[in-house]
């Protein structure tokens, strides 16, 4: 059974996020979809600064099984990118919800319609 923390917010396409105490959001993918992809290989970030519309392609996770886009769940700037994940791209088949994020983005407010935990459990079951 994937972990699905109480305290993120969820996409259906398995991205996650989370209210930073600064304003920013952080994103990343699910446990469910680092254990779908198999032990990753490689990953692509955008550079921090660009400007990206909800639900462009923004990353790439790159498996031994496959590679998939990251979208981005809603409008905005990278703030940050998570410098490491291009060294050691299993950080985030390690701790997704930790040491494996993605990125930062200043926006104005979390999107309306990402899932809470309930929800996102429903779906990953469902499918």
């Amino acid at each position: 059974m994937s972990q699905v923390p109480d305290t993120l917010r969820y996409t259906r396409t398995h991205e996650w996020l989370r209210q930073e105490a600064d304003g920013s959001i952080t994103v990343g993918i699910t446990d469910h979809a680092q254990a779908q992809l198999g032990d990753l290989v490689y990953v692509e970030l955008p550079a921090a600064g660009k400007q990206l519309p909800a639900g462009a392609a923004c990353a790439v996770v790159e498996s031994v099984k496959a590679a998939a886009d990251v979208y981005a769940p809603l409008a905005g700037e990278v703030a940050a990118i998570n410098e490491t994940l291009s060294a050691t791209p299993e950080q985030i088949n390690q701790d997704p919800y930790g040491g494996g994020w993605l990125l930062r983005l200043r926006a104005a407010a979390m999107p309306s319609d990402t899932l809470d935990a309930v929800a996102y459990r429903a779906l990953i079951e469902a499918s």
